[in-house]
């Protein structure tokens, strides 16, 4: 079951006499997040396939991989706290000069000192590479703005990449 159903089922279980708005609430949020789905895929697959490729310092963006057809490649692995090493940075440069990748992430919870590097060894190494805006991983935005909700923060990031990657 989707969150939006597990949240209205546990609601409508406290408050039955509100049961049927909560469920209808409910299917309208997932029909958002349907919509946000499909227009990601259709945006995300005008970036070529060569350059399809999201750098960032970790590992927390395995779901667009797995559901847009988006490479990513993290240069600490999945922790925040380890440091790269050299090699993790000549790898990822190496990969952004080879696939003419036009820009990597930095992550709005995570320092952008190893970005950095990463981005000065690939323009070492004859790549045209900067750094195309902030994601939103382990953190959203500010409340009141729209990065601050689930899809506000979905958005952004797509926007991000497709306009940093294409």
């Amino acid at each position: 079951s989707q969150t939006p159903d597990v949240v209205a089922d546990t609601l409508a279980e406290m408050d039955p006499e509100h049961a049927d708005e909560y469920h209808e609430r409910a299917d309208a949020y997932e029909a958002k997040i349907e919509a946000a789905g499909e227009d990601a895929e259709q945006r995300l697959a005008t970036i070529p396939e060569q350059r399809r490729v999201l750098v960032t310092s970790h590992d927390a963006f395995r779901y667009l991989e797995r559901r847009f057809d988006v490479e990513v490649q993290a240069i600490q692995g999945i922790s925040t706290v380890a440091e790269a090493t050299t090699g993790d940075i000549d790898r990822i440069a190496d990969l952004l000069a080879k696939r003419d990748v036009r820009a990597v992430f930095v992550e709005s919870s995570v320092p952008r000192k190893t970005i950095d590097a990463v981005v000065d060894a690939a323009e070492r190494k004859g790549a045209n590479v900067r750094v195309g805006g902030e994601l939103f991983s382990d953190a959203a935005g500010d409340e009141g703005t729209p990065e601050g909700t689930y899809l506000g923060m979905f958005e952004h990031n797509v926007d991000a990449l497709v306009e940093g990657l294409r």
